[in-house]
Formats: C-alpha cells, sequence, structure tokens
C-alpha cells in the first residue's frame, strides 16, 4: 500500500506503518458509539452550590494552595479563519453592484456583514484597522465606507495587505476595548490567572499550545505585556508554549478507505483535533491545572464571577483530592464501602460483577479506581447550546460513569439515546480544573488513562475532493475517560466564547 516516499512521511511524522493501518482499519470498521444511561442532572452526577457553599469552597482553595504548583493550560494553537468565514465569503462575492448592497442590506441579523460594517466602530481593533488602512490605500477608512469600499476594507483587515487577521491565532486579536488601550485573548488569560492560577508565592504559569508558525508571535506579544501585569496584579508572570506533536497527526482517506493523496502524490496528515494535545497536557509537571479554551474570555468587569467559580471548583477539586488521599492511607476491607461510596461521588459505579470478587480484589480494584487522575467540570445550564454535556455512560466492563460526551459519539438513530439525549439539562463549555499528581507527588501517566475507543470519524474536502478526517478521542472526554470526575453548575456568565466576530459585538464583550 505505502511506497519509499510514503514510509519516508510516515517516519517524519514520527509514525509507524503499523499505526497507520490501524488508523485505517477504523475508518473501516468505525468506532463504537457511546452508550448513554442518563444524563447528568442536579443531584445525580451533578451538584449545584448555595451561594454560601461556593463562597465556602473559593475559600478552601485558597487556604490550601501551600506547597501546591498550579498552571494554566490554555489551547490556543488555531488560526482565526473559522470566526472571518462569513467575512471571506462576501469578501470573493461582493462586486460592489447596487444589487450587491440590496442583498448585503436585507440581511440585518446579529452575525450578517451588514452589521459587521454597521458596528465596525466598536470593534477593538478598529483604531488599528484605520491606521493600517491609511498605510495600504492612502485614503481614510470612514471615507472607504461612506464609499461602500467593502472588499478593500476587508483587504486590509483580513490578508497580508494590512492586519493578516484572517491567518493569525485568535489569542493575538484584539479582544476589547479598554478607554484608549485594548486587549488580546492572551492579556485577558494572564489577567484572570493572576486572580485564581497563581500559587502561595504569587507565581502565575500558563501554558499556551500554539502552532510553530505563530509561536514567535506569542513570545512578542508576551514579553510586551507581561511587564505591565506583573506590576498592577503584583505577581510573576511566567509563560511557557508547546506545539501540537506531528506524531498526533491521523492519516486522511478518501471515501474508499485509501489513503488520500495530494495533487504531488503525497500522503496527506492532518492534526487529530484537541484530544491531540493530551500530550502535551500530559507534559506539565503541576499538581493543579486550569484547563480553558483561548476565545473564552471576557472584559474585567465581566471578570468576578469567572474568577470566583474557577476558585470554587479548584477547591471542590482539592477537597476531594485530601478525601481519597485518606482513604487511599487507610483503605481496608473494613472500608471498601466507604471508598465505593466516593467514587460513585466522583462518578464511577462499579459493575455487578463487583460482588463476585474475593475481598482482596475488591481492595485492590477500588484503590484502582481511587488511584486516578483528578477534574472536576464546571457545567452550564443548557440554551439550546451545541456541543458535548455531562452524561452517565455504560462502560465495556459493565461499569457506570459520568464523561463529557460530544453529539457525534452518540448514535441518535437510537431510540432510547436519542430520548436521554434529549434530556440533558447542561453542556460541556470547556471549565475544568484538574490534579496531574498523585498522593506521594507522583504525575500520572495520562496516557494510560484514556479510553481509545471514544474518536470519531469526520467527512472533509480537500482540493475539490471528498476526503474523511480522524480525531482523536477529545481532551476533555475520551482522553479523560478514565478520570475520576466531578460535574459542577457554573453561572452562565462565565461562558462567553467567540466563533464569529460579530460575537465580539454582544454585551458582554463591550466591557
Amino acid at each position: 500500500m505505502f511506497n519509499d516516499s510514503d514510509l519516508k512521511q510516515i517516519a517524519d511524522h514520527q509514525l509507524s506503518e503499523d499505526l497507520i493501518d490501524a488508523q485505517i482499519e477504523k475508518f473501516k470498521n468505525g468506532f463504537p458509539p457511546t452508550k448513554l444511561v442518563n444524563p447528568a442532572v442536579e443531584g445525580s452526577g451533578l451538584i449545584k452550590l448555595s451561594p454560601a457553599e461556593a463562597d465556602a469552597k473559593a475559600k478552601f482553595y485558597e487556604d490550601n494552595l501551600n506547597n501546591l504548583e498550579v498552571v494554566k493550560f490554555v489551547p490556543a494553537s488555531g488560526a482565526a479563519t473559522r470566526m472571518f468565514k462569513t467575512l471571506f465569503a462576501f469578501l470573493l462575492e461582493y462586486k460592489g453592484t447596487d444589487a450587491d448592497y440590496e442583498k448585503m442590506k436585507s440581511d440585518q441579523s446579529a452575525g450578517s456583514v451588514f452589521t459587521f460594517f454597521k458596528e465596525l466602530h466598536k470593534f477593538a481593533f478598529y483604531e488599528d484597522l484605520k491606521v493600517a488602512f491609511e498605510k495600504a490605500t492612502g485614503k481614510t477608512l470612514e471615507e472607504a465606507h461612506l464609499k461602500r469600499e467593502y472588499t478593500q476594507i476587508l483587504e486590509v483587515l483580513l490578508t497580508e495587505k494590512g492586519l493578516n487577521y484572517g491567518s493569525l491565532p485568535k489569542g493575538l486579536l484584539k479582544f476589547h476595548q479598554y478607554g484608549v488601550t485594548s486587549r488580546t485573548p492572551v492579556e485577558e488569560h494572564v489577567v484572570e490567572g493572576a486572580q485564581y492560577a497563581k500559587d502561595a508565592d504569587g507565581n502565575v504559569k500558563i501554558h499556551f499550545t500554539v502552532s510553530p508558525d505563530h509561536q514567535q508571535k506569542f513570545e512578542a506579544h508576551v514579553s510586551e505585556i507581561k511587564a505591565a501585569y506583573e506590576k498592577e496584579y503584583g505577581v510573576i508572570v511566567s509563560v511557557s508554549y508547546s506545539i501540537q506533536k506531528p506524531s498526533t497527526d491521523t492519516i486522511a482517506v478518501d471515501l474508499q478507505n485509501e489513503p488520500f493523496r495530494n495533487g504531488d502524490g503525497s500522503l496527506l496528515f492532518r492534526p487529530a483535533g484537541h484530544g491531540a494535545l493530551l500530550e502535551n497536557l500530559n507534559d506539565i509537571d503541576a499538581d493543579v491545572v486550569f484547563l480553558k479554551n483561548i476565545d473564552n474570555v471576557v472584559p474585567d468587569n465581566l471578570k468576578s464571577e469567572t474568577i470566583r467559580y474557577k476558585k470554587v471548583i479548584a477547591g471542590i477539586l482539592l477537597d476531594y483530592q485530601q478525601r481519597i488521599n485518606a482513604m487511599l492511607s487507610d483503605l481496608s476491607a473494613s472500608t471498601v464501602d466507604q471508598a465505593k461510596g466516593l467514587l460513585a461521588e466522583m462518578g464511577y459505579q462499579v459493575s455487578a460483577a463487583f460482588a463476585e470478587l474475593s475481598t482482596d480484589e475488591q481492595v485492590a480494584f477500588v484503590k484502582s479506581k481511587l488511584d486516578r487522575p483528578l477534574r472536576v467540570c464546571g457545567m452550564v445550564k443548557s440554551d439550546g447550546d451545541p456541543g458535548g454535556g455531562p452524561f452517565w455512560v455504560k462502560d465495556t466492563d459493565g461499569a457506570v460513569s459520568l464523561q463529557v460526551v460530544e453529539t457525534a459519539q452518540i448514535d441518535l438513530t437510537v431510540a432510547d439515546q436519542n430520548e436521554v439525549f434529549g434530556k440533558a439539562t447542561h453542556f460541556n463549555p470547556v471549565d475544568v480544573v484538574c490534579m496531574l499528581k498523585d498522593k506521594d507527588g507522583n504525575k500520572y501517566d495520562l496516557m494510560k488513562h484514556r479510553d481509545p475507543a471514544t474518536g470519531f470519524i469526520t467527512q472533509k474536502s480537500k482540493d475539490g475532493k471528498d476526503l474523511k478526517a480522524q480525531e482523536l478521542p477529545g481532551l476533555w472526554n475520551g482522553s479523560m475517560a478514565d478520570w475520576n470526575t466531578v460535574f459542577v453548575e457554573v453561572p452562565a456568565v462565565t461562558f462567553n466564547p467567540v466563533k464569529s466576530v460579530n460575537d465580539l459585538l454582544k454585551p458582554e464583550h463591550q466591557g
């Protein structure tokens, strides 16, 4: 199947022919669907705290930081291309005629191109665009706007003719305006980190996963802004970076499950989704890790609840970790039932076969389940939002566990699965805090705690040809399938992602 050139490509990606063959078999046979048992809801797999309880957990976190290393982990490698998808399409279609303008004007929805231009002055990048536009064209932006020279404006915003926002990562775009200054998502994450992700000595460690093409830009930006925030918040900021490893790429195939080939005959490898970042997370040497997406940031006037609830879920994490450590130190036949109860609180219910084990086997089994990585995941009340959510899931060994499940993992053509899915009350905003070390301070090998059977296949295209792509188990679903898991309701105000440029016009991002 593979020629010498193919084998060199495979080796360059630090992959093996056997692994590629196994990936192709997955394309042929598919991944088994996840079997939902029930949605995780308040009182059954989901904790909802009173204000007083939330305050107590936040204080518990603040009081138990001694000797703990804390890191804020932010996936930030993706380019902002999809954020400007509508504008790119408009750029190709708009010819500047009256008919084009009337067509554009007919759609005045929140996400429309008309709304983008009508509210252009409200974007934090507006002043930069004015300067770049005049430099590129010799005209003022206001003049071009009045003359409906929209394609020229977009070319300066999106391409190398100006700001090149269409190719930059989201983390480096200007999101929020503060009077005469503005902030990027990178800056907002630094400000957040200074207020909840600092250790007992005031160290704030932030790790960004970036693409190799953009790492220097991140480094330059951080070097420009770091000192000012250190002074303002009285902290020491350390920023580190990693790139998605080539060894996590997956091969693409055509619709007949044969390796997809580019125009020059070479194989096509694709990044395997956010699950590929498990190896990056596995390299982090820290006790407590906060995990949050790059685009889920808000201006300062809305940060208080985000900061409060980050401390809340971290307090819950430390509370459970202390209980786990105490249980492991005193685990015996007489405490097995207590251990089972603690496991149930952390999203794991033993199978019926557990009762058939000998006493020693039961002790060993519950010990193995307690001694795992731990995560506490914030969940937001659902309002028809797309994406994964919290569910009770049937494991292959008959046990039932709490999992974050993506829609692509579920066979919604099966009536009972569709019914369970429809009863979900919350969705996953990617608001996670993790404990990555055991009671003796040794790092867990996270690669041993994922479920390889929870990947999925999507259909894409390249150069006008259809292809199938394979994603590894997602970072917060299949990659964390064998973790102890606690779900907690967090306020909706803590979830304000920017998926399209017009999201920046929402009140939550206008300050």
